[in-house]
């Protein structure tokens, strides 16, 4: 039961976005940097942000070689292009508004593992190089296998690597706490451990129905325009998406003296990754081991997965080496029938962005940027 002063106060807003993460979070700011008198609230589910936002392995990435490649089967060379600038802008403008201090931007590079009858990624280096050659205006990939016994990878089965100089790292939890000190710098409000049940649209705008620290009863928020920014989650609102979740299982090693490599690593088209983050080796991926079982919205790693990171890690990374592994966790993100995030209005009223297909650092900021100019 709401009292009299919080019917007042807290209900009612001009701009009410569902979910805290990178793209909640960037639509709020989008939308408060357009019209700063507005009232701008985000709800989220958790006490933390609930999909990946803080659960990714703190990658500042646009795409693999063996990715685009891929991409380029499915998709005509003017759709990726565009992609790849998307991911390039929001990596961009992400830094711009936190700063490359503040998030610990490590602009290292970014390195692809080539194994021995993968010989074909390398043919398509010249053909993806060229393609991005307008975004950048110089060449993106080279080959650097000299590097693979420097940083002590496994020459018997890692065969080339391949090296992408715009890529890096980042401190995922350091730039998701920035993005909330920045919305509440800016007059935002955050109500965390608050569930967003349902909408309807009325007269008065549009009803929101929440449910928050445990309790069965509903109440109601208000708003003129609503932004559902869920990800993996949306289909609780629209079962028919074409969106579906994609579980992401994620390892860190204690730390290692003199680890040889910087930079952030990946192989089998992106379905493996690995980075140097403070002499520890923080490794993820094997979604595609299960794609059937790693398509829910349960936050917990498995037995499967984290055994073949770790016979990874021993095999590939650190061979014959021994190091304990000091945590492990998982992360929910969103993938469709195509790679292109969701930016679209439902009603004149209510708008989504989702399905980020695993490259939410990426794409997180410009996709909030893009819903705020729709929504606004």
């Amino acid at each position: 039961m709401l009292s009299f002063w919080e019917i007042q106060s807290f209900v009612n807003c001009d701009y009410l976005i569902i979910g805290g993460g990178i793209v909640g979070l960037s639509t709020a700011i989008g939308i408060k940097e357009k019209r700063p008198n507005q009232i701008v609230y985000v709800l989220e589910r958790g006490i933390l942000p609930s999909g990946a936002s803080t659960k990714n392995a703190g990658f500042a990435c646009f795409g693999s070689v063996s990715e685009l490649l891929d991409d380029l089967k499915k998709m005509s060379p003017q759709e990726v292009a565009d992609l790849v600038l998307l991911r390039w802008e929001g990596l961009q403008l992400l830094r711009q508004r936190l700063g490359d201090n503040t998030i610990e931007f490590a602009p290292k590079g970014g390195y692809e593992l080539i194994f021995q009858g993968q010989e074909h990624i390398l043919e398509g280096i010249a053909q993806v190089n060229e393609l991005l050659y307008p975004l950048f205006k110089q060449n993106v990939f080279e080959q650097k296998d000299e590097l693979i016994h420097e940083f002590g990878f496994n020459k018997d089965k890692v065969k080339h690597l391949v090296y992408n100089k715009f890529e890096g790292g980042l401190h995922t939890g350091k730039m998701m706490k920035a993005l909330w000190h920045k919305a509440q710098q800016m007059g935002i409000h955050i109500f965390t451990g608050t569930q967003a049940m349902h909408y309807e649209e009325t007269e008065k705008g549009v009803q929101v129905a929440v449910k928050s620290g445990g309790s069965q009863e509903e109440m109601q928020f208000v708003c003129q325009k609503l932004a559902i920014c869920t990800n993996a989650f949306t289909k609780q609102f629209f079962p028919d998406l074409d969106l579906q979740p994609g579980r992401g299982q994620v390892l860190v090693t204690q730390a290692i003296p003199n680890l040889p490599f910087k930079g952030v690593f990946h192989y089998d088209e992106g379905y493996y990754y690995f980075r140097n983050y403070q002499n520890r080796i923080i490794f993820g991926g094997g979604r595609n081991l299960d794609f059937e079982g790693e398509t829910t919205t349960k936050m917990q790693t498995t037995p499967q997965i984290i055994e073949e990171l770790k016979n990874q890690l021993f095999d590939l990374i650190l061979p014959k080496q021994n190091v304990q592994i000091d945590h492990q966790w998982a992360g929910i993100m969103a993938f469709g029938q195509t790679k292109q995030p969701l930016v679209e209005y439902i009603t004149n009223n209510v708008y989504i962005g989702a399905r980020l297909g695993g490259m939410g650092v990426a794409i997180g900021s410009m996709l909030g940027e893009q819903l705020a100019q729709k929504i606004v």
